[in-house]
């Protein structure tokens, strides 16, 4: 490595070379031989060897220098490999216990907030956006306008949004 990095060409090839096979080894011996990606993180690690040559520190050993190299391509691989890895989540079903706390604890939040607006306004906005009901539901239902179900909505969550910013004074 020294030669090579004094410019010597001829060094700079036999130690791609060399490197080249110490790293087929090298990943053989870890992800089992023939495996699919070797000969891939034989070239990365080569190419980072060849970008990152002006970093290596001559009074330390080569081979510590390349062993990180080595190592740090292969947690790279192993980390995206095992980021593509599925499995269907039906299996799973019962591993998953569904705590219903917070949702219950938002649902009364919730019903105290709605609690503090007129009845009219209150209804509509629990059967539109809590219940999921259509304006026109509600507006058939009530015996009131679809335009009159939708103006008391908009103006009972105004009307809550200035509550919960604080700018309410009632």
């Amino acid at each position: 490595m020294i030669e090579a990095l004094a410019g010597n060409e001829q060094s700079y090839r036999r130690l791609l070379t060399e490197v080249g096979n110490r790293l087929r080894a090298y990943y053989a011996r870890r992800l089992g031989p023939g495996h699919a990606a070797t000969e891939d993180l034989v070239q990365e690690a080569l190419l980072a060897v060849h970008m990152r040559r002006f970093t290596y520190d001559s009074e330390r050993p080569f081979t510590a220098w390349l062993h990180a190299i080595a190592r740090y391509k292969l947690i790279d691989y192993l980390r995206r490999s095992r980021a593509h890895r599925s499995l269907p989540i039906d299996d799973f079903d019962d591993l998953f216990a569904v705590d219903a706390s917070e949702a219950a604890g938002a649902s009364h939040d919730i019903g105290q907030l709605l609690e503090e607006l007129p009845p009219r306004p209150r209804s509509f906005i629990r059967a539109v956006k809590i219940d999921g009901r259509s304006i026109a539901e509600v507006s058939a239902g009530s015996g009131v306008s679809e335009s009159a179900v939708k103006v008391a909505i908009h103006r009972g969550l105004k009307q809550l949004a200035k509550r919960l910013r604080g700018t309410d004074a009632s």
